[in-house]
């Protein structure tokens, strides 16, 4: 899987795509657009790693030497690429500087590249443009290669399993907080690395869509939003809404609930080659508001996932570039009239013919007796 995720003509379409851009340079530091080219997940330091790709010529990955083991053991150490250490009384900027061409114009950054880097590179190359790295990634990380696809479906059926094991964590008389850390829990059990969030809301912390876990005890009768994430071994992220309810839902509750469900049906069923993103929002959003609770309605109807939890494209109003088969995003309206709340979530990939829907827990409020 791991040859597959990080190929290695992967970073030759990245140095073409950096030319037909017009940038000198990518400078790749780590994070999400370092292990997207070359699969190396790379601690974040103080210290400078960064992967240099030239318009022209040899890459290279410039590496502390306390970090270089690390980088031969990667992916990356199988890739045509020379590592280069560096040593703590060395400056790796100018190092970086002096192996690029003299004028090399524009570079491209990665887009979360820390500040003090950025300004150490500007010192260092002061006749140099600096732009975001996303113009020339994004047109390539948008489009999730089969492999990518298999890894996102993998994320999916991790966290579905999670969420079948919520309604044995979810009690009355127990906080958000006790019932947030037995899905933490559950997150790595079920095969994540690391967990991204973890949301409970109940009540009407559920009309909150970032609710934070909180020491409020959950009640009879109430609904639960619980929405949860984490990022797999592969790198590659997961992100799933499902809702609960401890016991009888109150009043109104179901009616909206039923409304929200055809709205995230109609906007799973809008997504094709070619529809916008905000024609999937749109589709979703009218259903809502014709039921009289667009108000509720507070937020896009999703985000793009991958090696990140939140990356394009997004599914929002105002985004008409056309939906292409390996794009990969969210769908998850929700309505939240204040006393409780709703919302679901599955992650689809845009394909030929439609939405593949990578999460397929039951959609439904689970009742919890």
């Amino acid at each position: 899987m791991t040859t597959e995720l990080y190929p290695r003509e992967r970073l030759a379409q990245v140095q073409q795509a950096t030319a037909e851009a017009g940038l000198g340079a990518l400078l790749l530091t780590p994070g999400p657009d370092l292990r997207y080219v070359t699969g190396y997940n790379a601690l974040p330091l103080e210290r400078l790693t960064c992967l240099v790709v030239p318009s022209s010529g040899d890459p290279f990955l410039v590496v502390p030497r306390l970090e270089l083991p690390a980088a031969k053991e990667s992916p990356a150490g199988d890739l045509d690429v020379e590592l280069v250490p560096w040593d703590e009384t060395d400056d790796p900027y100018a190092l970086v500087a002096g192996r690029l061409p003299g004028q090399v114009g524009t570079v491209g950054l990665a887009d979360r590249m820390w500040a003090m880097m950025v300004l150490r590179f500007r010192a260092a190359m002061p006749g140099a443009e600096q732009v975001l790295a996303g113009k020339v990634l994004r047109e390539l990380r948008m489009r999730k290669s089969a492999a990518e696809v298999a890894a996102l479906r993998e994320a999916g059926a991790a966290i579905d399993r999670v969420h079948r094991r919520v309604p044995d964590f979810l009690k009355p008389g127990r906080t958000e907080r006790e019932v947030g850390r037995d899905i933490a829990d559950a997150i790595i059990a079920e095969g994540h690395e690391t967990v991204d969030f973890v949301i409970v809301g109940s009540g009407p912390n559920g009309a909150n869509p970032h609710a934070e876990l909180s020491d409020r005890v959950i009640r009879p009768g109430e609904p639960v939003v619980v929405d949860i994430g984490g990022t797999m071994p592969s790198g590659y992220c997961s992100d799933s809404t499902r809702n609960y309810c401890v016991g009888t839902p109150p009043d109104g509750y179901l009616a909206y609930y039923r409304v929200l469900r055809e709205a995230q049906q109609a906007s799973c069923d809008a997504v094709k080659p070619g529809v916008t993103p905000e024609a999937v929002d749109a589709a979703g959003r009218e259903v809502i508001a014709a039921a009289g609770y667009g108000e509720y309605f507070i937020h896009r109807t999703g985000h793009g996932i991958g090696l990140e939890s939140h990356e394009e494209p997004y599914i929002v109003a105002g985004n008409t570039e056309p939906l292409e088969p390996g794009m990969a995003f969210s769908i998850e309206p929700g309505i939240y009239p204040g006393a409780h709340g709703a919302r679901i979530e599955d992650i689809v990939v845009c394909t030929g013919s439609g939405a593949d829907r990578m999460n397929t827990t039951d959609r439904d409020v689970i009742i919890v007796g």
